[in-house]
């Protein structure tokens, strides 16, 4: 069992102060294997925050970060899986799951984590899976006005996934768990 936190743009602090409280209290070092990144950070001190979470730390560049040195894109493998990480605003139209499968085509990944629309979304789509895992601090989005808090847990496991999605809902979080499992043709 692998767990990877996706989490991303936090727009910390220029959108958002900090963290929701609930959620700060939740990500503990220690309990995280890999955090994957769709970006916008924004400032080094988050950078330095996830890394004190979990060393191992992926992050693909939003269009608001200060650090130029992140890729646009990223793949990683994590036991049967690769995922491809990109922020999202490279891809038109935001948040298109037709664009998005594109994209995961292109980086021939099992699982793509993408951000930018600032909402959790989760396909099985074709012969992959996509995920935005939200806005962890629920930052203003100018595509939409309903954004609530939240990251992804991958609890990655042979050739499955539970994805559990923790959304700050009313000030209360709220979890829901969606399963993925890959067969050994590459298929989720």
């Amino acid at each position: 069992m692998v767990l990877v936190l996706a989490i991303g743009d936090l727009h910390i602090p220029h959108r958002a102060p900090d963290l929701p409280a609930k959620f700060k209290s939740m990500l503990v070092p220690g309990k995280i294997q890999h955090i994957i990144c769709t970006g916008n950070l924004c400032i080094k001190e988050v950078h330095d925050y996830l890394k004190s979470l979990c060393p191992s730390l992926h992050i693909t560049r939003g269009e608001y970060d200060e650090d130029s040195r992140y890729p646009e894109t990223k793949v990683i493998t994590i036991g049967q899986f690769k995922l491809g990480l990109c922020h999202g605003h490279q891809v038109v139209p935001w948040g298109d799951l037709d664009s998005l499968a594109m994209l995961q085509r292109q980086l021939d990944v099992d699982i793509l984590v993408t951000g930018h629309t600032h909402q959790f979304k989760a396909y099985k789509h074709e012969a992959g899976v996509v995920i935005n895992p939200g806005s962890a601090t629920g930052a203003y989005s100018s595509i939409t006005y309903d954004v609530n808090p939240s990251f992804v847990l991958m609890d990655i496991d042979g050739l499955r996934v539970v994805v559990y999605v923790y959304e700050l809902i009313d000030g209360e979080v709220k979890v829901d768990k969606i399963d993925f499992k890959k067969t050994s043709t590459a298929t989720l």
